[in-house]
């Protein structure tokens, strides 16, 4: 059987003091649920405080994307290896605001689905919808 994961994306929210105290929470919710994997995805400049904040990695800290290219010149874009290097074990790909905000088709996820699986994170497939979408 499946063990159920719950991730909790926290967008483009926080700062050093809420990700210290939102990853304090993890914790606590992980030793009440030992059963439920349990990630949080900061935001890229909080990483590293979240990752300190943890320790014993019984919650994994996942990013909100990734670049396809593993470097070169792609502006404001963080790669695989960039993520491995700051210590994140999962990654998003696909999420629906991306998808509908900056135009990422089904064949830019998939390179980044493979750039993900290419440098050892685990990649969490978004197959997200609209509002409408989910309404109707």
């Amino acid at each position: 059987m499946r063990r159920p994961m719950v991730a909790g994306n926290w967008k483009m929210h926080g700062d050093r003091g809420l990700a210290r105290e939102l990853a304090a929470a993890a914790l606590d919710a992980a030793a009440r649920f030992p059963s439920v994997d349990l990630a949080v995805v900061p935001s890229f400049t909080l990483i590293d405080t979240v990752i300190a904040s943890l320790g014993d990695g019984r919650v994994d800290v996942a990013a909100q994307d990734l670049s396809e290219h593993s470097r070169g010149a792609f502006t404001g874009e963080v790669s695989g290896p960039m993520l491995v290097e700051s210590g994140c074990r999962l990654v998003l790909v696909g999420h629906s605001e991306r998808r509908q905000l900056h135009g990422e088709s089904s064949e830019i996820v998939a390179r980044k689905f493979v750039a993900a699986k290419g440098v050892g994170l685990v990649p969490v497939l978004c197959i997200g919808e609209t509002r409408q979408e989910r309404e109707s």
